[in-house]
């Protein structure tokens, strides 16, 4: 299974970025899919989660700001990011957590490979 994300890039503060993430594999289903964040310096934080049925978490410093969501037929998930500050500027790491594969029924957690997301001025 690989998960691969994509969007990072540079914006303004108060801009939007939107990132997405595709796990790709002989996957059956995936329980949870979330973003993480590391800023430098700093240890790895919960940005948001989203499990099937659609319940979503979220960090309260990204509460109104950032929008998770979720499409199960491309295993794919999304953060939409509006209202950027500074303080955003990490690298974002897509995680797929309680997957199962096909014919295995046993459960496995997944990370991405990281995008840069920087808001400057």
């Amino acid at each position: 299974v690989q998960l691969q994300a994509f969007g990072g890039g540079l914006v303004q503060p108060g801009g939007s970025l939107r990132l997405s993430c595709a796990a790709s594999g002989r996957i059956a289903s995936i329980d949870a899919m979330g973003w993480y964040r590391q800023a430098p310096g700093k240890q790895r934080e919960l940005v948001a989660t989203i499990r099937m049925g659609d319940n979503t978490d979220y960090a309260d410093s990204v509460k109104g700001r950032f929008t998770i969501s979720r499409d199960n037929a491309k295993n794919t998930v999304y953060l939409q990011m509006n209202s950027l500050k500074f303080e955003d500027t990490a690298v974002y790491y897509c995680n797929a957590d309680r997957v199962r594969l096909s014919g295995s029924a046993r459960y496995f957690i997944y990370w991405g490979q990281g995008t840069q997301v920087t808001v400057s001025s």
